[in-house]
């Protein structure tokens, strides 16, 4: 298959469990809960995202024919002969797009692979790191992996919901939005009240690193 890739670049992992983690990150391109037009944002099942996943012209962006070829580009933003290769695949909605093709490459290469989802698509059983965020008004398929990673607060979804799902760990992240200060109190006081649950915040957007 030709993989659209929106960009691909070396930072750190900026939430959840791995937060501080040098990798790097392949954002495809596409996701099926939002279009990423803000004509469609009001309408679509996901609205409040904060990334840009449409079309291919990021940094190091571009289609690509094999999986090979991707995996080799991955490969060469890692700093050389450094161990402990870590790459997160995300959008949009990475399912759409990884395959075995892509996945094996990426394991020869000498990756971990992490993925973060919105759990609407079943997730390849190669991938090392599974992260599943929950949206309203979606059908989640995916219910297990390392950790669940709730945008806080959705109207109509209750995080108590999840609780059973097969996770080990369980992450609120406050809705980056123009109610942030207050979704973030709100994120904090239910982490308190409910020990399970772990606050997530967006360390990246706080440093200044993409």
């Amino acid at each position: 298959m030709t993989y659209s890739v929106k960009e691909c670049f070396y930072t750190l992992q900026g939430e959840g469990a791995q937060s501080g983690r040098a990798a790097v990150f392949l954002r495809f391109a596409g996701c099926n809960l939002w279009s990423g037009r803000e004509q469609d944002r009001a309408t679509a099942i996901c609205n409040f995202c904060d990334t840009d996943f449409v079309g291919t012209d990021g940094v190091n962006g571009g289609k690509f024919d094999m999986g090979v070829e991707l995996a080799k580009m991955v490969n060469s933003l890692w700093p050389k002969n450094a161990p402990n290769k870590y790459v997160v695949c995300t959008g949009g909605e990475p399912m759409l797009q990884l395959d075995d093709k892509l996945l094996d490459a990426l394991h020869i290469c000498g990756f971990e692979i992490a993925i973060e989802s919105n759990g609407t698509l079943a997730v390849n059983p190669k991938i090392n790191w599974v992260c599943i965020s929950p949206k309203m008004g979606s059908t989640l398929v995916h219910v297990s992996g390392d950790e669940l990673k709730l945008v806080f607060p959705q109207h109509g979804l209750d995080p108590a919901q999840f609780e059973d799902f097969d996770f080990r760990h369980f992450f609120l992240q406050p809705m980056d939005n123009s109610d942030y200060q207050a979704n973030l109190q709100k994120a904090v006081e239910y982490c308190m009240a409910n020990p399970k649950w772990r606050l997530s915040l967006q360390t990246h957007k706080m440093i200044g690193i993409p």
